[in-house]
C-alpha cells in the first residue's frame, strides 16, 4: 500500500481559503487600475460603466482615478 497524504480540514478552512483568493484578486485588480489610470496621457479618455448594463460614459480623469484610489484604500 502506498501512504498518501491526506488533509483533513475543518468545515469552513475552504470556503474562508476561497473568500482570501478572491478578497487578492480583487485587490491586484485595483491596483493594476490605479496604475494604468496613473500613467495614461492627458488627452486620452476615460469611459465608465454604468452598473447592471453595458452602457459606458465619457468620465473625468482625475474623478475616475480618486474614485478608484479611494476604493483601494478602504
Amino acid at each position: 500500500m502506498s501512504s498518501k497524504n491526506i488533509q483533513r480540514t475543518e468545515p469552513g478552512t475552504q470556503e474562508e481559503l476561497a473568500q482570501k483568493e478572491e478578497l487578492n484578486k480583487k485587490i491586484k485588480e485595483q491596483k493594476i487600475l490605479v496604475d494604468e489610470l496613473s500613467n495614461l496621457k492627458k488627452n486620452r479618455r476615460v469611459y465608465t460603466q454604468q452598473p447592471n448594463s453595458n452602457i459606458f460614459f465619457l468620465a473625468d480623469k482625475g474623478e475616475s482615478l480618486s474614485s478608484c484610489k479611494s476604493k483601494f484604500h478602504k
